[in-house]
C-alpha cells in the first residue's frame, strides 16, 4: 500500500475494503431483475411531459433512449437483493466507517431505441473501487458500478440495449472547523 493511503485510512481497513471489492467484482453481472412493465406509451407520454419534451418520434411507439433506467427502477417499495454488487460494496464501506455518500457522475450509452411492448431486464456489476482519496467532502473511496439493460426476445435470446456507469463517493465526512 502506498504511503498516502496509509496516512488517510488505517492499513487493515484499506486492505479489507479492497479485498471485499475484489470478492464482489468476481460476481460479475449480478442482481438480475426484470422490468415490472413492458415499454408502454402511457409511461413514455408521462416521461416526455415531465421532461418538457415534445418529439413526435416518441409518440409512435419508440421510447427515448434515456428512459432505459425507468423501466427497471425498484419503485417505492422495492429493495435491492443481497447480491446487488453496488449495494453490497456500499454496505462494506458503511461498516468500515464511510457513512456519507455523494453521487459524482453517470455515463450512459444506448445501443438502440426501445420499442413499445419490449420487456427489459437489468444486471449490475461492480466496475471499480478507487481510493482512498482526500476530497473536499472528506476521505473516501470512489465506487463505480455498471448496469446493463437487455431486451428479452420471444425465442429466449437477449439483446443488450443500454449500459450505465454510475460513480459515487463513499466517504467519512470532513470535520468542520469550529
Amino acid at each position: 500500500m502506498s504511503a498516502p493511503a496509509q496516512e488517510l485510512v488505517p492499513a487493515d481497513v484499506h486492505e479489507h475494503v479492497l479485498a471485499e471489492a475484489e470478492r464482489i467484482k468476481a460476481w460479475g453481472e449480478a442482481a438480475e431483475r426484470f422490468s415490472r412493465d413492458e415499454v408502454n406509451q402511457p409511461t413514455i407520454n408521462n416521461w416526455l411531459e415531465a421532461m418538457g419534451l415534445d418529439n413526435p418520434r416518441f409518440s409512435a411507439g419508440e421510447a427515448p433512449p434515456s428512459m432505459a433506467q425507468v423501466w427497471t427502477m425498484y419503485g417505492l417499495g422495492g429493495k435491492p437483493s443481497d447480491q446487488d454488487p453496488l449495494h453490497s460494496m456500499m454496505r462494506v464501506l458503511t461498516d468500515a466507517g464511510f457513512t456519507a455518500v455523494l453521487g459524482t457522475n453517470c455515463d450512459q450509452s444506448y445501443d438502440r431505441y426501445l420499442q413499445v411492448g419490449e420487456r427489459l431486464r437489468v444486471t449490475t456489476a461492480l466496475d471499480s473501487v478507487v481510493g482512498p482519496k482526500a476530497t473536499g467532502m472528506g476521505v473516501g473511496y470512489f465506487v463505480t458500478s455498471r448496469n446493463t439493460w437487455y431486451v428479452e426476445h420471444e425465442d429466449g435470446s437477449s439483446e443488450q440495449v443500454a449500459t450505465m456507469l454510475f460513480r459515487v463517493l463513499k466517504f467519512v465526512p470532513r470535520k468542520k472547523d469550529s
